[in-house]
């Protein structure tokens, strides 16, 4: 959306024509969706979720973990299954206290940014480098542990176990079509799954109610075999009450991948729509609710139907498989049952496709990783965010070989990390405020129980699965924190470098007895593109009137507001952004009017700095026909293959288009040692 400064400006001159789109942009169009028009005002509104949207969104990670996270437990308890009943009630317990807590960290931080943020501000920007790193190799293992346990459900199928050798090439096709999804949108994707998550609650509600009510005569037979399963381990010399807690505890940790994605809404609060508070809380309830009673449900259903392992299928399909074996048409409540288990499953990897890319562009803003991140497509996606999330989940599903009982145990490391740096964040500071807060000593407990609780988890599934997969989390975790470290002692570095040039070209002086003439656009005119007022664009300003001295007439400032992920947060941010831009070019036109040349400015806002600016000066040469364009360019003593990566390439995109358009520009250096 391109816009003049209104003040003396002419008239909007009409766009330069385009070219035709090729074959190839014809065809990512389709799979991609259409660019999103900024000057559409109702584009917020249409964009953000209400809580049935984004439970069907967000929800589907923490309610698919029902399909692999009591199954584990259930796995570790063995043939101690009186443990069963105590190990449900505890999960639902302690999805509330997270839920509970999450809920609190919303209203805290209405902006989003979830265990990222709250570890930042609370604990320090190194906590929260440690929560981020975590959140989003998380993020990367939702995806992966979410496909991979939907390969494990669909080809639990009896008439699909033939052709097992297909289900990693099933899996790296789903993560491929989740990717493209979200990159056309994250309402349009949410909208194309929900049948799915309907189906999925209609299912597993039939089987969990109905399987209570077939088995509620047995409750009282069930119910004297766990109190006698009790006593008889207390009262045996090898396991004894400490030996039952252990076992309890080593099987509560284990089935921890039953919490995951409870965290999602918070770190995408930039999705909901308002009041947006109430709507994630509201979001929070759907999601403890509901995921409570299907983990529970299932885990007593085990106990109840006395369920086995069965090689090659999951826990959920020996036991709908045993419900339905004697009813008419139950193979075909089978095939439903499994296969939306399955396609949910699919739809849990939108959680990481949608929350990740959020964690990176946070991440991005305080400069832990490249900067790129934070940027929105013409979709308004987090497009970078998105493929990263994609290809990294594609190529830790390849390296597992879609094992998912080793995906499982990688994935709770990380989100346990994350939740227990958020629960102690919160503890401290509801504590250290807790003057200016009513019920502060109820707050405080709730957090210091949900430390307790998920730093137990933490614990105990790192030391006891470190030798099987969790190596590999921690070490990609540690891997991942360094390199961040790196990246922004670069910024750091290149910042200060560009600091000290603004200070020593910050207090010019001004021209004495030089007043500016007007605007004359049929003399040379020199336009410079800048990104912000600092020590790049004044020098790049100061070197166009050095190397040229005494040719060019006019100045015009041109500038480019991107709307990054940051800056997208309500239907007034482009406006918002657009003032900022226009701010910010006012600066050099003062400037310059300081050394006595004629100025002005033009802005444009959007999504792409490169097609946007391109545009904007391709009207800008209609309007002053002997114009040249100039950009700054910080440039190093040394090339390093990173800095590509760091520092983006616009000045070269927009030459390149410019020239080939038949315009001059020329790119003045900025040396940076």
């Amino acid at each position: 959306m391109v816009e003049h400064e209104p003040e003396g400006a002419p008239a909007e001159p009409p766009a330069p024509e385009s070219e035709p789109p090729s074959a190839l942009q014809r065809l990512l169009r389709v799979l991609l969706g259409a660019p999103r028009s900024l000057a559409d005002t109702s584009i917020f509104h249409r964009l953000t979720l209400i809580a049935f949207l984004a439970w069907v969104g967000l929800g589907a990670d923490g309610l698919s973990s029902s399909a692999y996270g009591p199954d584990e437990a259930f796995r570790t308890v063995g043939e101690h299954r009186y443990l069963l009943v105590a190990l449900a009630a505890m999960t639902a317990i302690t999805i509330f206290v997270i839920a509970a807590a999450y809920s609190r960290i919303i209203e805290e931080f209405p902006h989003g940014g979830g265990g990222y943020n709250v570890a930042t501000l609370l604990l320090g920007p190194r906590a929260g480098l440690v929560a981020g790193a975590a959140l989003i190799v998380d993020y990367v293992l939702t995806i992966a542990v979410s496909i991979a346990g939907a390969g494990d459900a669909l080809f639990s199928l009896g008439f699909l176990q033939p052709y097992a050798s297909l289900k990693l090439p099933f899996e790296i096709a789903a993560i491929l079509a989740l990717t493209i999804i979200n990159i056309r949108g994250v309402r349009e994707s949410i909208l194309t799954l929900m049948p799915i998550f309907v189906l999925f609650l209609v299912t597993h509600a039939l089987a969990i109610v109905g399987g209570f009510v077939v088995k509620v005569p047995e409750v009282p037979v069930h119910a004297r075999a766990v109190a006698e399963g009790f006593h008889a381990a207390a009262a045996n010399p090898q396991i004894g009450t400490i030996g039952i807690l252990l076992l309890f505890m080593k099987a509560y940790s284990m089935g921890g991948g039953t919490y995951t994605g409870l965290e999602a809404v918070s770190n995408s609060l930039q999705l909901m729509r308002e009041p947006r508070v109430q709507t994630a809380k509201r979001t929070m309830a759907y999601m403890a609710v509901s995921l409570a009673i299907t983990a529970g449900g299932l885990l007593l259903c085990y106990l109840l139907w006395n369920v086995a392992a069965v090689p090659g299928k999951t826990m959920n399909a020996v036991l709908v498989e045993r419900m339905m074996q004697t009813l008419p048409g139950g193979s075909v409540f089978v095939f439903f049952t499994l296969l939306a288990e399955a396609l949910l499953l699919v739809v849990a990897g939108q959680a990481g496709l949608i929350a990740g890319p959020r964690v990176l562009a946070n991440m991005a803003v305080d400069s832990w990783v490249p900067r790129g991140f934070a940027a929105l497509s013409e979709r308004l996606t987090t497009q970078n965010g998105i493929v990263l999330m994609g290809a990294a989940s594609l190529a830790i599903l390849l390296y597992e070989g879609g094992d998912l009982r080793r995906l499982v145990v990688m994935y709770s490391i990380n989100v346990f990390l994350t939740f227990s740096l958020s629960m102690f964040g919160m503890a401290r500071h509801t504590w250290r405020t807790r003057r200016q807060r009513a019920h502060y000593r109820r707050r405080t407990g709730l957090f210091v129980f949900g430390f307790l609780l998920c730093g137990a988890v933490l614990v105990i599934t790192t030391l006891e699965k470190f030798t099987q997969g969790g190596w590999l989390t921690v070490t990609v975790t540690s891997s991942l924190i360094f390199l961040c470290f790196l990246i922004r002692r670069h910024y750091r570095l290149v910042g200060s470098k560009l600091q000290a040039l603004f200070a020593e070209l910050g207090a010019i002086p001004e021209v004495p007895g030089v007043v500016p003439a007007k605007l004359d656009p049929a003399r040379p005119t020199a336009a410079l593109l800048v990104g912000g007022f600092g020590g790049l664009g004044i020098h790049t300003m100061l070197n166009i009137f050095r190397a040229f001295p005494g040719h060019f007439k006019n100045l015009v400032v041109v500038g480019v507001g991107v709307l990054g992920s940051g800056e997208f947060k309500g239907e007034g941010a482009v406006e918002d952004l657009r003032r900022e831009t226009a701010e910010t070019l006012r600066k050099y036109v003062a400037l310059a009017q300081k050394l006595g040349v004629p100025a002005t400015y033009r802005l444009a806002v959007g999504t792409d700095a490169v097609s946007e600016a391109t545009r904007l000066c391709l009207e800008v040469a209609k309007e002053f026909p002997n114009v040249t364009f100039f950009a700054g360019k910080i440039i190093f003593q040394r090339d390093r293959w990173y800095q590509r990566f760091l520092h983006n390439e616009t000045a070269f995109a927009i030459e390149k288009r410019l020239q080939w358009a038949g315009k001059t520009m020329a790119i003045l250096p900025a040396r940076v040692r």
